[in-house]
């Protein structure tokens, strides 16, 4: 990340200056209205973004700190795009303090980058917005786009392989008729797929972990106790998982 960023603000201070326009032609574009329009669009947006991120989070990975840091760095980003304007120099300048900086946080999810760069891409259109270009247009309707793409991903669940309800894991006697809680796990349960077994040490029980999609009727408190009371069961476990589970 800290070799990504200078690239891309260097680019784009080179970018943002119009054929024949020199810099303070540009810089002076920015009016007295800009500077609370631009961090506040760039602001509104971040937030947007940052909510998006929250409600569509899948798994045990989430992070306050990630949700705003998505905020934060829309609005940096605006106000230092608005500090570079098209000032080669200044833009140098940025390169050299962000070459300094190291970020060595791992990211746990490939799709935390995507809203990373969300963030920035709205950040860098709302900066450099000014009467000249659409671009706080350009910032509303590129982060619709964004947030409509990833409530659609969201609710088509695209992309899963194998969609999971729960995960149920119990201890089971090998001494004891298996008949019974399968036939138990038959009642309440639309599906019911064995995805682990794990004979003990000694080899008198096996720990099975199965995944299965509940009947309407069928609660996950009616599901452990029914088993729990089965001869030959013990450590019966349910765990809830809604997101896509890989084994």
């Amino acid at each position: 990340m800290a070799y990504i960023l200078p690239s891309i603000v260097t680019i784009l201070a080179q970018g943002v200056q119009g054929p024949g326009q020199k810099p303070a032609e540009l810089l002076n574009q920015l009016h007295f209205f800009d500077f609370f329009v631009n961090p506040l669009l760039a602001a509104v947006l971040g937030i947007v973004l940052a909510l998006t991120y929250r409600h569509t989070h899948k798994g045990l990975s989430y992070s306050q700190s990630f949700t705003q840091t998505i905020l934060l760095l829309s609005v940096i980003v605006a106000v230092v795009m608005m500090t570079i304007g098209s000032d080669l120099a200044k833009s140098f300048a940025l390169v050299g303090a962000l070459s300094i900086v190291r970020f060595r946080t791992v990211v746990k999810d490939t799709r935390d980058i995507a809203f990373i760069f969300g963030a920035l891409a709205v950040g860098m259109a709302a900066g450099t917005a000014n009467d000249t270009n659409n671009h706080l247009t350009l910032a509303t309707i590129g982060c619709g786009f964004i947030v409509a793409v990833t409530m659609l991903m969201y609710a088509a669940n695209f992309g899963a392989l194998y969609k999971s309800e729960f995960i149920l894991r119990f201890t089971f006697d090998q001494q004891k008729d298996s008949a019974n809680y399968l036939s138990r796990l038959a009642e309440m349960a639309k599906r019911s797929n064995m995805l682990h077994i794990e004979p003990s040490g000694d080899g008198s029980s096996l720990r099975l972990t199965y995944d299965i999609q509940l009947e309407k009727d069928a609660s996950a408190e009616k599901l452990t106790s029914s088993l729990s009371k089965i001869e030959g069961v013990s450590d019966v476990v349910l765990i809830v998982s809604k997101n896509d589970v890989d084994y």
